[in-house]
């Protein structure tokens, strides 16, 4: 559905063709006879600019699972929200949550580790340290607060994008305008700000994290 350029006012004629005039059967044309494309055959469901936003953001998220192979980038859960998200700066390859000492919640402790940490049964393929659960709650919320203090600076930059031929980049612009329209710094975790602001978070030895906006951006946050 989200790839059907129906949605924006144009045509694919002559996807499918008729193989058994008797049966009236029909097969996927992959090539077999020509297909014309055809720009505003109808009045468009979505404006051309969200559509083609979207078929970059699939890309994007093609492209991201790939580079750092994930299955997919949009598993992320409420309970769960950085699956996916939390890259090792050493390696490359995502994190993983691990619970620690679960028998005894008293002692009970969630970290994140390279999931490539002991690839290879008893030894340390990657050196990169694990981080606390709660440290990346932490550095969201520090890094929407510095966007908050740095407002100009940052709306400056997504005004520029807003001039942008890239779609997608328009479009996050706009979003992350939006959001700092009318600011108010945050003391909790906000997952649906998180949703729509953030790419991922790097790990880099345990000491610092660069958050990724999901426009490119990046902001530095040190782990404590």
């Amino acid at each position: 559905m989200l790839s059907n350029e129906k949605y924006k006012g144009d045509a694919l004629l002559q996807k499918t063709y008729t193989v058994d005039y008797l049966t009236k059967k029909r097969l996927q044309n992959t090539g077999q006879i020509p297909r014309y494309y055809v720009e505003e055959s109808h009045p468009a469901i979505i404006p051309k600019e969200m559509w083609e936003a979207v078929q970059l953001e699939m890309e994007r998220r093609r492209a991201f699972a790939e580079k750092h192979g994930i299955v997919k980038v949009d598993y992320a859960t409420v309970d769960n929200p950085f699956a996916g998200r939390v890259i090792c700066g050493h390696c490359g390859s995502p994190y993983g949550r691990k619970v620690w000492n679960s028998t005894d919640e008293r002692l009970r402790r969630i970290v994140w580790r390279c999931n490539k940490k002991y690839s290879v049964k008893g030894e340390k393929s990657c050196q990169n340290k694990h981080v606390d659960d709660k440290v990346l709650y932490q550095a969201f919320i520090n890094t929407f607060n510095a966007i908050i203090k740095n407002k100009i600076i940052f709306t400056e930059k997504w005004h520029q994008n807003m001039d942008s031929e890239d779609y997608l980049l328009k479009y996050r612009a706009k979003q992350l305008i939006e959001l700092v329209e009318d600011p108010k710094p945050i003391t909790e975790f906000d997952l649906g700000l998180y949703f729509k602001i953030i790419e991922k978070q790097t790990v880099f030895e345990g000491e610092r994290i660069i958050v990724s906006l999901l426009d490119g951006l990046e902001i530095e946050c040190q782990i404590e």
